[in-house]
């Protein structure tokens, strides 16, 4: 069976408690993404974040990571795997 058939997969994100995980919202789990990236940004400065795309993206969409990346995070730390 394929993996993303399985009765049993996961289908809401999960957090981390002192006491195993917990069932989010998609809302808290990117908001939490969100604020975990702008406190490393902030701790660590911008080139400490990267970004990966992939050539099965199309080129609008690699062209819109990297825009964010460099506009948004300020970082010019992005890579595909295009170049190989």
């Amino acid at each position: 069976m394929v993996t993303v058939q399985r009765f049993d997969r996961l289908k809401t994100p999960l957090m981390r408690t002192g006491l195993g995980f917990r069932e989010v919202t998609w809302g808290e789990a990117l908001d939490y993404a969100a604020r975990e990236l702008g406190r490393i940004k902030d701790t660590y400065g911008p080139d400490s974040v990267g970004f990966l795309t992939s050539a099965r993206c199309t080129n609008e969409e690699n062209y819109l990571l990297q825009k964010f990346a460099r506009s948004a995070v300020g970082t010019n730390n992005i890579d595909h795997c295009a170049r190989l």
